[in-house]
């Protein structure tokens, strides 16, 4: 083991390449359009690892990540949009001080809840409470009733949907169908240069690499075997004393806020939040980058968001009315074919060959026995 105690050399032999990846190789090989592209892909990665640990260690699967993917993006969008619209950075508008969007719609005061984002400490605070305490909120209500499986997805599914509607209604506080646009400067830093977008790009890698140890760090605690525990044998963790419930919401609690940290950073690096990123397409985009990748692969999981993304603008430009059908196809020949995605493909085919290769222990397969699993975990230290 490493001075990390939760990594041992694989993980990090896997961090490095990945580091290696996106820090060196794509801002050397590639000019700013494509690279702050890779940025906007990478955004969608922290949703993706944050499904590794709901979905694949905790068995929660969610189609609404988009919704706390919004909400984050959202928040950080109206501090943008509030600095874009002061006296001093507009001289068009009617009411300087408002929103354009507001103005349009015959505004003319901000609204109360537009107010704290005049504050940067606020906002940041607020990209992640706001998604965290709306997950609690979801999260009490249907796991202290047991709700689980397909009917929990089905209804993190009307979420994304309602809120989507609830977005676009409210055109007049929340710029409706076009979403907050024109967001110019972060405390008079002007966030559309190039220069500004490489450092956007290395702060949201950075941001990344940061929660992949940190999601590594919680699968590697006693509360990370006791979530693949309830994944595989609930009733047994239940009946061992644990509030199940407590653990499921606190995993969806934990996915959403790496969720709005990625719609934060979307927003910096793409310059505008719409409701096409909330609703129930885009959510379900989410699972499939983490699907592809291999739900029960961190690594993976960033893999197939690049994999997919990439694949997606390529072919989209070519074949736009496909895509959509050609993304669903993809995740289910994903789940039946290869359950364990690009992850499980390179631990069944490459990694033993580049483990002899450099000295490793091939590793275990990713699906430990039930048994074994919720015995580890559900034993209490004498």
């Amino acid at each position: 083991m490493t001075g990390f105690g939760f990594l041992n050399r694989k993980d990090l032999l896997g961090l490095l390449v990945l580091a290696v990846l996106i820090v060196v190789v794509l801002p050397l090989s590639i000019d700013i359009f494509r690279l702050n592209l890779v940025g906007k892909y990478l955004t969608y990665a922290f949703v993706a690892i944050g499904l590794v640990l709901c979905w694949g260690d905790a068995g929660i699967l969610s189609l609404g990540q988009g919704v706390f993917f919004g909400l984050g993006g959202y928040c950080m969008a109206m501090f943008l949009k509030l600095e874009a619209s002061s006296p001093a950075a507009t001289k068009i508008q009617s009411t300087p001080g408002i929103p354009d969007f507001m103005d349009w719609n015959q505004i003319t005061a901000l609204p109360w809840f537009w107010q704290p984002f005049h504050s940067l400490a606020f906002t940041l605070i607020a990209v992640i409470a706001v998604p965290v305490l709306v997950t609690f909120v979801i999260g009490v209500a249907m796991f202290k009733r047991r709700v689980g499986g397909v009917y929990f997805a089905i209804i993190t599914q009307a979420i994304a949907a309602i809120l989507t509607i609830l977005i676009v209604g409210q055109q007049g506080f929340t710029g409706g169908i076009n979403g907050i646009t024109d967001l110019r400067t972060l405390k008079g830093w002007d966030i559309r240069t190039d220069h500004a977008k490489y450092i956007l790009y290395f702060v949201n890698a950075a941001l990344l690499f940061g929660s992949i140890l940190l999601c590594q760090y919680v699968r590697h605690t006693k509360l990370g075997r006791i979530l693949v525990a309830m994944r595989d044998k609930e009733d047994r963790v239940r009946f061992s004393g644990y509030d199940v419930a407590n653990f499921k919401i606190f995993v969806f609690c934990f996915a959403a806020a790496l969720a709005a940290i990625g719609g934060a950073m979307f927003t910096l690096q793409v310059g505008f939040m719409s409701p096409s990123f909330v609703g129930i397409v885009p959510s379900i985009e989410l699972v499939i980058y983490c699907a592809v990748g291999g739900r029960l692969s961190l690594l993976g999981a960033v893999y197939g968001t690049l994999l997919v993304n990439f694949a997606k603008t390529t072919f989209s430009e070519d074949f736009p009315q496909l895509w959509l059908f050609a993304m669903g196809a993809l995740f289910i020949g994903v789940v039946l074919a290869f359950p364990e995605g690009l992850a499980g493909l390179y631990q069944s085919y490459l990694e033993p060959y580049l483990g002899r290769l450099v000295g490793l222990v091939p590793a275990r397969s990713g699906r430990e026995a039930p048994k074994l699993v919720a015995a580890r975990a559900t034993s209490r230290p004498e």
